[in-house]
């Protein structure tokens, strides 16, 4: 949050720097220019609900949540997949992107998956992630996990390198492999792969 500052008539004056402006300005480029997601056929899906099931490893949670019906995001369902994907070291939530879930839920019946994805990685407040940076866990300075657009996940009984190639396939963002750590990264940014 930019700084705030009294001004000498009393309201607030929020004092934005160049340096932080710009980097707000070319975070919204970049998401002007994400794609619409390749994934776009749910829309005409004849499927009346969606749902995922998810595990945090971190804090032994788990949950199978209906969360759109006929057209619409069910609130208390998506209340409950953000807690679950919650920064669970600084214990905040944010919410998650529904393009996400969406994007999710495509990979789900793309593989056909019938178990929970291990959520490794949702949410991230901008100290994790700095602490992360700092102590080689290799998260990026402007991390999509900070805006909930973001999930490291690995599904238990379908090979990684699967996975991955089935996320790339949709088309949805970015996708990036990280056998030696068992997950894959996807979000709903730009498309790119690593």
């Amino acid at each position: 949050m930019p700084p705030v500052q009294e001004e000498s008539n009393g309201s607030p004056e929020v004092l934005l720097s160049r340096r932080r402006f710009i980097k707000l300005s070319a975070f919204a480029a970049l998401a002007s220019v994400a794609p619409a997601p390749a994934f776009a056929a749910l829309k005409n899906s004849p499927v009346p609900e969606r749902k995922l099931s998810f595990y945090n490893p971190h804090t032994d949670e788990s949950l199978r949540a209906i969360y759109w019906v006929k057209g619409e995001y069910l609130l208390e369902a998506l209340a409950d997949i953000n807690h679950l994907m919650r920064d669970y070291r600084a214990d905040e939530i944010k919410q998650i992107d529904t393009g996400l879930l969406d994007l999710l839920y495509a990979l789900r019946k793309k593989v056909g998956a019938k178990k929970p994805f291990y959520v490794v990685s949702g949410y991230r407040c901008p100290a994790t992630n700095a602490y992360l940076r700092m102590h080689g866990g290799g998260a990026a300075k402007n991390s999509l996990h900070m805006y909930g657009m973001a999930a490291d996940i690995r599904l238990p009984g379908y090979r990684l390198s699967n996975l991955k190639r089935a996320a790339v396939s949709l088309k949805g963002g970015g996708v990036g492999y990280y056998p030696k750590s068992d997950f894959i990264h996807v979000d709903v940014g730009p498309i790119r792969y690593w």
